[in-house]
């Protein structure tokens, strides 16, 4: 049975557009009121202004940790509590390794692995201290199985899923429920990186989900009853293989 999260306040990095954006619309369709995370100014103005009185932008820059530990203080000013981190923000590359671009990699890995990780770590004592809390952190399949066309990106969602069950395992005494959305190939602005025939294949054998499929997993996973939690959550086209 589904239980109500009106009147939570949630955070949603990379919150902007793609994933996050439909995570946010759905939790704040859903009555929550939502901390729209992202450095992009212009981004974080359309975005609230879509989702209207139950979004509020806070701009932070994930890859600087002096611009993180001022997210939970930010969001603490605006909105008095926090209940609900979903770290969402992250990067894609695919390819070879042995014709990668590892200064690329450097950025991606990060975005993925340490700006998720300071983003938990940033709210983590607050919802101790208060014995309740939600976070969620956008993995991948990736995160699960080996894909063999993009070996760091797995490799940055192998480390999240680590972090992920082992933080949780932590802090389950605590009342904190930390878990796992781990969808297959979404359309988003990620898949810019893909060749142009890898993206038209897909989308024509229906390989492809939309971000709002994910928004109302997310959402499914934050309405679980406390004494329930949805460690992990695999969402895949239907006709997906890896």
């Amino acid at each position: 049975m589904a239980v109500s999260i009106e009147g939570q306040v949630a955070a949603i990095t990379g919150g902007a557009s793609g994933i996050g954006l439909a995570s946010a619309k759905a939790l704040a369709s859903a009555g929550a009121k939502v901390a729209i995370v992202d450095r992009d100014e212009q981004g974080l103005a359309t975005a609230c202004a879509e989702i209207g009185a139950n979004a509020f932008p806070v701009r932070v820059d994930l890859l600087d940790p002096k611009s993180v530990a001022t997210m939970l203080p930010q969001i603490l000013e605006k909105a008095g509590k926090l209940d609900i981190l979903h770290a969402n923000a992250g990067a894609y590359i695919g390819g070879d390794a042995a014709t990668g671009n590892p200064d690329a990699w450097d950025r991606m890995l990060n975005l993925n692995i340490n700006a998720a990780f300071r983003s938990v770590h940033a709210v983590l004592s607050y919802m101790i201290e208060r014995k309740r809390g939600d976070i969620l952190v956008t993995s991948s399949v990736a995160g699960v199985v080996p894909v063999k066309v993009e070996p760091i990106y797995t490799a940055s969602k192998h480390a999240v899923q680590a972090f992920v069950h082992t933080v949780r395992r932590q802090v389950a005494k605590d009342g904190v429920r930390v878990g796992a959305i781990q969808p297959g190939p979404v359309v988003t602005a990620l898949l810019k990186d893909w060749v142009p025939e890898r993206l038209a294949a897909e989308k024509a054998a229906g390989g492809l989900i939309e971000a709002e499929e994910v928004g109302e997993a997310v959402l499914f996973m934050l309405t679980r009853p406390r004494n329930v939690i949805v460690r992990d959550m695999v969402i895949l086209p239907a006709l997906f293989d890896v």
